[in-house]
């Protein structure tokens, strides 16, 4: 596959937290198996169980979904699910760092962490999607999309099943779309998808 040139969307980033499983399965079900990116995902988990949320959510679409693995490479079609207890973040080339460095809004995975590492590797070239959620995780990470040109979308707070995290992204004013869960996946295809042409 030729390589993304700079005026085409290059990666999707995806945070959720409290009631997060139900608005992954959505989204991801709505993105096609020839999604033409890779979709980096933070959903909060338990740090002290095996998590099975890849396996969950990949019976409920055509992508690849798996655990996010240490020096792996981003590709196309594939959702990568920050393990538990990992910080997820991504560099210029693709590649995939899983961290345990501090805390974040005593998260680890934090999506803050997640968009900011998106936002420096991929800059205009970046969707950062906030889904719902508890606290504010993602607020700061979204301005930092949104500083270097990226494109942000929130679910909308009235439709989430906890306002919290896409509120507070709609409060940072660098949300580029409000939207209701069930249009998110089709803006998100025909970003990444129309751009190509």
């Amino acid at each position: 596959m030729p390589p993304p040139s700079p005026d085409t969307f290059a990666v999707v980033a995806v945070a959720a937290s409290a009631g997060g499983i139900h608005g992954l399965a959505t989204l991801l079900g709505g993105l096609g198996a020839e999604l033409p990116v890779p979709v980096l995902v933070v959903q909060h988990l338990d740090p002290r169980h095996r998590t099975v949320l890849a396996e969950i959510l990949g019976r409920r679409t055509g992508l690849t979904v798996k655990l996010a693995e240490q020096d792996e490479t981003a590709r196309p079609g594939t959702a990568y699910i920050a393990p538990p207890d990992r910080h997820l973040l991504v560099g210029p080339d693709g590649t995939l760092t899983l961290t345990r460095t501090e805390l974040v809004h005593f998260l680890r995975p934090s999506a803050d962490l997640l968009f900011e590492s998106v936002a420096g590797a991929y800059g205009p070239r970046a969707v950062a999607v906030v889904l719902t959620g508890t606290g504010n995780d993602g607020a700061m990470g979204v301005d930092a999309v949104k500083s270097r040109g990226g494109t942000v979308i929130a679910q909308d707070p009235q439709s989430a099943e906890f306002r919290g995290m896409p509120e507070a992204a709609v409060g940072t004013g660098a949300v580029d779309f409000v939207l209701p869960l069930e249009e998110i996946p089709t803006v998100v295809r025909g970003l990444v998808e129309v751009k190509r042409q």
